[in-house]
């Protein structure tokens, strides 16, 4: 069984930082970690961004290093 990665994100943010979490996705799907990503509200501040991505260790390092290089430690936050 896959486990999903989840990225809990911020929905007031600046359009600059809005594209920097699209980037992330983007480079998410053109790495070929993973096909589609699924986004739902989590409540009234935060968006949940889940897929499965294969392989699993090797996203969730890449997903840290971006979310370090972008300085977005305080808008996404791996579940």
């Amino acid at each position: 069984m896959t486990t999903p990665i989840r990225l809990r994100i911020k929905k007031d943010i600046d359009a600059a930082t809005e594209k920097k979490i699209l980037k992330l996705k983007g480079n998410l799907i053109t790495e070929g970690f993973t096909e589609i990503i699924h986004i739902s509200d989590e409540d009234e501040e935060h968006y949940i961004n889940s897929f499965v991505a294969d392989p699993h260790p090797e996203a969730l390092d890449f997903i840290a290093a971006y979310i370090i290089e972008a300085k977005l430690q305080d808008i996404v936050l791996v579940l």
